[in-house]
C-alpha cells in the first residue's frame, strides 16, 4: 500500500478498492450505470477508460461474464487497476490493457464484445477548469478522446446486435446520441438521473444497439437522494443498486 493511496469497500459485490488520495476516485456514477446492465448474460465485456477498474469489477459481480477487459491510456491506473483486480481474485476473468481508445484496432479485434459499457470524461476540452491532477484531468475532459471517439471504438470492438451502455452528462445528451448513430450504434433505452424529485437531470443513462432498428425507450427517472425531516438519504432504488445481488455462473 502505498501513502498516496486509501483502499476501500466498492459495492455492490462486498470488492474491495485501491484508490489514490488526491487522483482519480470513483463516483456513484460507475455504480448507477452498472445497476443499468439489463442483463446478466453477456459473455464479454469492455470497458472503455476504465481507471482504476470499478466497472470491471462491479460486472464481475453482476453478470456471467466470463471475459471482462478494461481499457486504460493512463499508465499510473493501469497499474492500480491491474493490482486492484489481483486484490479480488479475478485474474482468471478480467484483463486490464494499457492503451488508447482512438487506437482501439490495434488494442482488440473487431466484433468480439457483447457488451461495451463506458464512463468517459463528461467536459470538452474546452469547458470549465481542468484539474491540475493528471488523472483527474485526463477523467473529467476529453483530453484524449471525445465522445465521438468513446462511440466508434465502442462501435468497433461490438459484435452485430451487441450493446453500448454510457453514463454521460444529461446538458450532453445531444452529442452523446449523434455519436452513437455515427457509429452505428442505434439509442435504444434512456434514463434521466436526477439528485432529487425536485432538481433538473444532472445524468443520462443511454443503452445502445450495433446495427439495432430506430426506436428509444425513454424509462422513468431515477431519483438518487430523497429528501425528508432528518435530512438527505438514499432513495430505495438506490439502495437496492447498491445491494445487487451476484449473478450465478
Amino acid at each position: 500500500m502505498s501513502a498516496n493511496e486509501t483502499l476501500d469497500q466498492l459495492m455492490p459485490g462486498n470488492l474491495h478498492l485501491w484508490q489514490a488520495k488526491s487522483g482519480h476516485r470513483y463516483s456513484i456514477d460507475a455504480v448507477l450505470l452498472a445497476g443499468f446492465i439489463c442483463s446478466i448474460k453477456y459473455r464479454c465485456i469492455a470497458d472503455l477508460g476504465t481507471g482504476n477498474g470499478v466497472l470491471p469489477l462491479l460486472l464481475s459481480h453482476l453478470t456471467r461474464a466470463e471475459a471482462i477487459y478494461g481499457f486504460e491510456i493512463q499508465h499510473s491506473m493501469v497499474q492500480r487497476a491491474r493490482r486492484n483486480v489481483e486484490l479480488n481474485g479475478l485474474e482468471n476473468r478480467v484483463t486490464i490493457i494499457e492503451g488508447d481508445v482512438r487506437s482501439i484496432k490495434k488494442l482488440h479485434p473487431c466484433g468480439s464484445m457483447d457488451l461495451v459499457v463506458s464512463n468517459p470524461p463528461y467536459r470538452s476540452a474546452f469547458s470549465g477548469r481542468i484539474a491540475p491532477d493528471g488523472e483527474r484531468a485526463l477523467a473529467r475532459h476529453e483530453l484524449a478522446g471525445t465522445i465521438e471517439d468513446f462511440a466508434l471504438a465502442a462501435g468497433w470492438l461490438l459484435r452485430s446486435g451487441g450493446v453500448f451502455s454510457v453514463v454521460y452528462l444529461a446538458e450532453r445528451l445531444s452529442p452523446l446520441l449523434a455519436a452513437m448513430t455515427q457509429a452505428g450504434i442505434e439509442p435504444k433505452r434512456l434514463r434521466l438521473v436526477h439528485s432529487t424529485a425536485t432538481s433538473s437531470a444532472r445524468l443520462v443513462l443511454l443503452e445502445g444497439c450495433k446495427g439495432g432498428r430506430p426506436g428509444i425507450e425513454v424509462e422513468r427517472p431515477l431519483i438518487v437522494y430523497s429528501d425528508h425531516h432528518e435530512g438527505r438519504s438514499y432513495t430505495e432504488e438506490i439502495e437496492r443498486i447498491y445491494s445487487l445481488p451476484g449473478a450465478a455462473r
